[in-house]
């Protein structure tokens, strides 16, 4: 782990201070005239403004604006990926070291993808803020955005998150929790900590793929007639770390260590491309051991592939104090994706590159594997949910990435401040939220059931016939984990439709992580190539639904049900929103039956939960 952030030489004056020199300059004001006297009082009223606006902020935010400088560009005249990753790193760490109240270290880093480069002479303007707190380690949202002085244009550069932890010399840090207050912040709270799980199981999704899928080149998609061996794009370099790459306890900063990676994957890159390349990802890392002053670095890069129009480059950073120790630290490793751009700004076709045998053959293999879960993680998490195709293929690659689309998608809908009370029956009420193209509705009600038997029970889908006339049957087709399971759900035709409808789903549950967050129960459609579309059955899609369960005291469980609506299904739900039906209601009364004739049923799995 890294010492991420800088502290600066100079900045702003504490409030204090700025507070002590306004009122001295209102003061001479007023001496010379009325005039500067209402003016003074102008003012005042733009402080009390303004001390509003910053009661309405994020205590963590943190926000950065630097003006690009000749020194901080690269050979193209745009700004180096290496100093804006310093940047970022800095401000980070100062939002994280604001909650803590003691210094950070940067853990890890997620996928950042760079959508515009920067030139010289505009500003770059870095937000960041801690989304959510564990015990030690935090999530920190990062934002990036370029601005242009003269046409006063303003665009995105990157999204990142960051997490980092808490470090302290002699005592173990605990974290306070972090009090969401908007729904963009509920929301990012919430989703954290599927995140998090996501995180932890990167290393075995790797392994996964590339233990039960066959990689395969495509020569027609490479230049072939070029072939360059990957050992001629090795680059090794070695920094010493200096008090200027340090911060106050002697840690690297972070943010310097990936500067210098990303200066040597540029070296690797050109040697093969013989251009000018430019960054446009870099893999979800970790650092894995601390570096301090006196160190030196010894940084490796290589290009482990190259594809149609992208190359990824490695980078391996180790650390040794003097020349004689036998065994070197590993620091860091990451990977990075590179273009070249011709005049018009387009991908330009990349050589192929040649792999030695052993280690390069193995590199070569990973890095097919990585582009495969990068799309995924780019195509199935990063897209709005808008954007998202009701039905996803499922196989073992992406199931880490569909399982978190499904969680996240739920607590989205469900941090949404806009829900409406539509109406109320025995104690069953309904919203509903109206939104872009989507009618979502959410029936709630209270149950005198323990949450944890409540949320074994409704896991189940197996179990939903016995309350839900809207599902006839539901076949497990796969049991994926202990969290994940496919289902092959058959349900009676809507509206007249004499022909029975099918849907393939997968169900994603979660433990609550902390005593006040909900037990999840999250549905989606997938696509299986094992249960492809039959005459007999019409194929469903449902888009995101499921439960929600919160403990309400002893043995009483507020449960919630979260569905939002997809085109087949949207002339029942209207039905039943304006009245006409009360079909809602009917169900989830005898969902609240079903949980109370189980509630003493215990299974063996129940003492897990």
């Amino acid at each position: 782990m890294r010492y991420g952030g800088m502290a600066f030489g100079s900045g702003p004056l504490p409030d204090s201070a700025l507070a002590s020199s306004w009122w001295t300059i209102r003061g001479f004001a007023s001496v010379f005239s009325s005039r500067t006297s209402r003016k003074s009082v102008s003012h005042a009223r733009d402080e009390d403004t303004m001390a509003d606006s910053e009661d309405d902020r994020n205590p963590t935010e943190v926000q950065m604006s630097q003006l690009v400088l000749p020194c901080h560009t690269n050979q193209r005249g745009e700004l180096s990926v290496g100093q804006l990753l310093k940047w970022i790193d800095t401000t980070a760490c100062l939002s994280a070291e604001r909650h803590a109240g003691c210094p950070c270290v940067t853990a890890s880093m997620d996928d950042i993808y760079f959508e515009h480069t920067i030139s010289v002479g505009q500003v770059v303007n870095i937000k960041a803020k801690v989304n959510r707190a564990f015990n030690s380690s935090m999530e920190v949202g990062i934002q990036v955005a370029s601005e242009d002085l003269c046409s006063d244009k303003q665009w995105t550069v990157c999204k990142a998150l960051a997490t980092f932890v808490a470090h302290q010399q002699l005592s173990k840090v605990k974290l306070k929790q972090i009090t969401p207050r908007t729904e963009e912040e509920k929301t990012e709270h919430s989703v954290a900590a599927e995140r998090r799980r996501m995180r932890l199981l990167y290393a075995d999704t790797i392994k996964d793929l590339l233990a039960n899928c066959t990689i395969k080149d495509d020569p027609e998609s490479k230049d072939c007639s070029r072939m360059v061996p990957a050992e001629k794009t090795r680059v090794e370099s070695v920094e010493l770390v200096l008090p200027p790459h340090a911060n106050h306890q002697g840690n690297t900063f972070g943010g310097q260590i990936m500067a210098w990676m990303e200066n040597v994957a540029t070296i690797a890159a050109s040697r093969l491309c013989r251009a000018h390349p430019t960054l446009k990802a870099i893999e979800m890392f970790h650092f894995r051991g601390p570096s301090q002053v006196g160190d030196r670095l010894v940084l490796k890069a290589i290009v482990n592939n190259a594809f149609k129009h992208s190359m990824e480059v490695g980078v391996c950073v180790e650390a040794y104090r003097q020349e004689a120790e036998p065994r070197w630290r590993h620091i860091n490793s990451a990977f990075m994706t590179f273009v070249v751009l011709d005049t018009d700004d387009q991908p330009q076709k990349l050589p192929w590159i040649q792999p030695q045998p052993g280690e390069g053959e193995r590199r070569y293999r990973e890095a097919s594997a990585r582009k495969k879960i990068r799309l995924d993680r780019k195509y199935i998490v990063s897209c709005k949910q808008a954007e998202v195709p009701l039905s996803v293929p499922w196989d073992p690659s992406n199931q880490v990435y569909l399982s978190y689309n499904n969680v996240s998608s739920l607590k989205m809908l469900v941090a949404k401040s806009n829900w409406v009370l539509s109406s109320e029956i025995s104690q069953v009420r309904l919203y509903t939220l109206e939104e872009d193209r989507f009618l979502s509705f959410h029936l709630e009600m209270v149950v005198h059931v323990d949450a944890a038997q409540a949320f074994l029970l409704l896991s189940d889908l197996r179990r939903r016939p016995e309350w839900d006339r809207h599902y006839r049957s539901a076949e497990l087709l796969q049991q994926v984990d202990e969290d994940d399971a496919i289902y092959h759900v058959v349900s009676p035709g809507l509206g007249g439709d004499t022909k029975p409808q099918d849907f393939v789903i997968l169900a994603s549950r979660r433990k609550p992580c902390d005593t006040w967050e909900p037990y999840i129960i999250a549905l989606r459609s997938v696509t299986l190539p094992t249960h492809p579309e039959v005459p007999e059955y019409r194929r469903g899609e449902t888009l995101c639904s499921g439960f929600c369960l919160w403990r309400e005291g002893d043995q009483m469980t507020k449960v919630s049900y979260y569905n939002q609506a997809t085109p087949g299904f949207l002339n029942y739900v209207t039905t039943n929103v304006a009245g006409l039906s009360s079909e809602f209601y009917s169900t989830f009364k005898e969902c609240e039956h079903f949980l109370l004739d189980n509630r003493n049923d215990l299974a063996p799995s129940l003492q897990t939960l």
